[in-house]
């Protein structure tokens, strides 16, 4: 089940999320942490990771390059703000253009709830800085984070 929204006013982007998953909210939130993990789910379909580094630690690094179906790599980096295991997890992530800065950053918030059957989360990503190259890669984000959740869900029946 998917409930999904998007707000975009004065430059902010949001996107809320509810994802329902077949697996406990311990394993669920082990997939977002460890990088042997996260790099079989995260990003679009049809993504790869072949860099996904995490130090899951509050004020920790994460970097993460998704590299598309044609190729092109798509680096990120992000830090770690609030780890609550395995009930919330708050972390920003900022894409990363070909002179290593930051295009945008986004706040993401995950909560994990127990629910019949598996886990619910709950995403709610907002942008909280952007810069003129950020609109064409955060016009896809909402349907970014849906095929990731989608890779999750199906990551973790696997399980």
């Amino acid at each position: 089940m998917v409930i999904e929204g998007s707000v975009m006013e004065a430059g902010l982007l949001e996107v809320c999320l509810t994802r329902r998953v077949a697996a406990s909210p311990d394993v669920v939130f082990a997939a977002w942490i460890d990088p042997k993990q996260l790099a079989k789910w995260w990003g679009p379909k049809g993504f790869t990771n072949p860099v996904c580094k995490v130090d899951a630690r509050i004020g920790g690094a994460m970097m993460i390059d998704m590299r598309s179906p044609d190729g092109v790599v798509y680096p990120m980096t992000g830090r770690f703000v609030t780890i609550d295991r395995p009930h919330r997890l708050v972390f920003v992530t900022a894409a990363i253009d070909d002179c290593g800065k930051p295009m945008f950053e986004v706040l993401n918030s995950v909560i994990f709830n127990a629910a019949r059957g598996g886990t619910e989360i709950s995403l709610v990503a907002r942008v909280i800085k952007t810069t003129s190259a950020a609109p064409q890669y955060l016009a896809g984000m909402s349907q970014g984070w849906c095929q990731s959740l989608d890779r999750l869900t199906e990551f973790v029946a696997e399980l």
